[in-house]
């Protein structure tokens, strides 16, 4: 046995570290796996489910290996390959995704994001941690010495490991991810991992029997530095203005001779676009801009707008724009997004933007709305607080009498208890006269919730007293689309919220719809013909 190994520290290092690891993989992984299939409830439950049967396996395997034969030179070789593979992740783990998307969304008709999230967790991530998974078994093999205090041995490796797998919690979360990335990240904590392992191997001499896994193991990290720091996770993309990360969110700005758009997903739309040209663009936004007119646009001489889930402000800037009577606030959660607002999208620097969660900034407040609008997105799922009675409820006693919200509610769906009827039916318990109206060319409704009957007339009453001809117009369309919602029976409080699994069902039938347009090439002029159309 080596010297090292006589010194218990060392070993509660090794269980410390290792434990550390786990937990920046785990939260390495949903940054990898968020921009391309989201951060939601089902995403995390995926990650956690591989990983624990990674760790289980690893711990049967870890015992049995250390039973038959206790060498810890096996040991810590695991690490040394545990360490190359989780270095390897940030250079392959964005092409393995995507190959697997590819070839998932081609065989499957249903409940594709859960499929190919689970797979791409099975081949990125179950492996280094099924390694990792022997190492508390082993050591406990080379630890304890005796019956007297083999339980305080094990406590020790055991409370080690768990404060290790705290710091790992934390240091990705607040530090490592949002100073230098999710690849940098992988590449700290497996050089951890490598180092923890060559201390072993060079300590009391006797490495020369293991040089050549030594050479290989740091020559291969050493490539995955080279070329695995890069944050790009759209790296098919050559012309990008911005990509970067935030605590919260992947944010990629892009933008043309016409418009400026923000995506925090690389496969499935967009969050915001801004147009260039200064004008009306006929899209959600210039929709919503009917709540202003519903609530007494005309007839006030101030209205007071808050915006919930402000983005980088398109419609902020909209209604500041063509309205002279209004005072806009809002509240984003994400920081680096309203900085982005500021920089790329042109965000009035005089409305005020709160770094905060919508309902946490309703509830902390008393302050009454003529408009509140609500337009908060997590990639691309909703935040169950912001979609059940509840909170629709906060945001009703936050309107004034004759006040009007109005919900951008992304993913129109058509099958019959899609997310937009559960939503539609929880607003409708709350308010009296609910209204929708869909937005021409995508998949956007706007709907519009307000306890006052006069808000239609009202909005009729405004439209026709518009003098810009061009808004007039649009808010004439907005009026021949609308239509008052007859609610069912659903709905979402703080107890029973789905909203992850109804996004995924109206996904998989967007994907369905796009996806027999590409089978159809295939069909037709074979592989080249659905290259070419991409």
């Amino acid at each position: 046995m080596r010297p090292i190994l006589r010194n218990k520290y060392y070993l509660y290092l090794t269980e410390f570290f290792a434990g550390m690891a786990v937990m920046a993989v785990e939260l390495g992984a949903s940054r990898l796996l968020a921009p391309y299939f989201s951060s939601s409830q089902i995403v995390w439950t995926i990650i956690i489910g591989t990983i624990m049967i990674a760790m289980a396996l690893g711990n049967i395997y870890g015992g049995r290996t250390a039973d038959k034969d206790p060498n810890p030179d096996r040991l810590y070789s695991r690490m040394i390959i545990a360490s190359v593979w989780i270095a390897a992740i940030p250079v392959l783990g964005k092409y393995i995704i995507l190959g697997i998307s590819g070839l998932i969304i081609f065989t499957v008709n249903n409940n594709y994001l859960i499929i190919a999230a689970f797979a791409a967790c099975m081949i990125i991530f179950v492996f280094p941690l099924f390694l990792l998974g022997t190492v508390t078994p082993s050591l406990v093999k080379y630890t304890v010495d005796s019956l007297e205090d083999n339980g305080k041995t094990v406590g020790y490796l055991n409370a080690f490991n768990t404060i290790g797998s705290i710091i790992g919690t934390f240091v990705p979360t607040f530090i490592s991810i949002p100073a230098v990335g999710t690849a940098v990240t992988f590449l700290i904590f497996s050089g951890i991992l490598l180092v923890l392992a060559l201390i072993y191997f060079f300590s009391g001499g006797g490495w020369k029997p293991f040089k050549k896994r030594i050479i290989i193991g740091v020559l291969l990290f050493a490539v995955c530095i080279a070329a695995g720091n890069s944050n790009s996770f759209a790296f098919w993309q050559k012309d990008l203005t911005y990509e970067g990360e935030s605590i919260y969110n992947y944010l990629q700005v892009y933008e043309d001779d016409r418009q400026v758009v923000l995506s925090t997903n690389v496969l499935f739309g967009v969050q915001s676009v801004y147009k260039k040209e200064k004008g009306l663009t006929g899209m959600y936004y210039d929709y919503a801009m009917a709540a202003p007119y519903m609530a007494g646009l005309k007839e006030k001489d101030s209205l007071d707008i808050l915006i919930l889930g402000m983005g980088t402000g398109t419609y902020a800037t909209q209604c500041r724009r063509y309205f002279d009577n209004v005072e806009l606030e809002g509240v984003e959660i994400d920081r680096k997004i309203t900085d982005l607002a500021g920089e790329y999208f042109e965000l009035p620097e005089d409305i005020p933007v709160t770094t905060y969660d919508g309902r946490a900034f309703l509830n902390a407040i008393d302050t009454s709305y003529d408009v509140i609008m609500v337009d908060a997105y997590q990639d691309i799922t909703i935040p169950f607080q912001m979609s059940t009675i509840e909170f629709f409820s906060l945001v009703k006693d936050h309107l004034k009498e004759d006040g009007v919200m109005v919900v951008n509610m992304n993913m129109r769906g058509s099958a019959e208890g899609n997310i937009n009827q559960y939503l539609s039916d929880t607003i409708s318990r709350v308010f009296g006269g609910v209204y929708t109206v869909d937005v021409a060319g995508s998949t956007n409704r706007e709907l519009f919730a307000s306890n006052d009957p006069a808000v239609i007339s009202r909005m009729e009453a405004g439209v026709a007293a518009e003098t810009d001809p061009e808004l007039k117009q649009m808010m004439e369309r907005v009026e021949r689309g609308l239509t008052e919602y007859m609610p069912g029976g659903y709905l979402m409080t703080d107890d029973s919220a789905p909203v992850e699994l109804l996004g995924m069902k109206v996904i998989d039938e967007l994907i369905r719809e796009e996806v027999a347009y590409y089978k159809d090439l295939y069909h037709e002029g074979g592989l080249q013909a659905v290259i070419d159309a991409l």
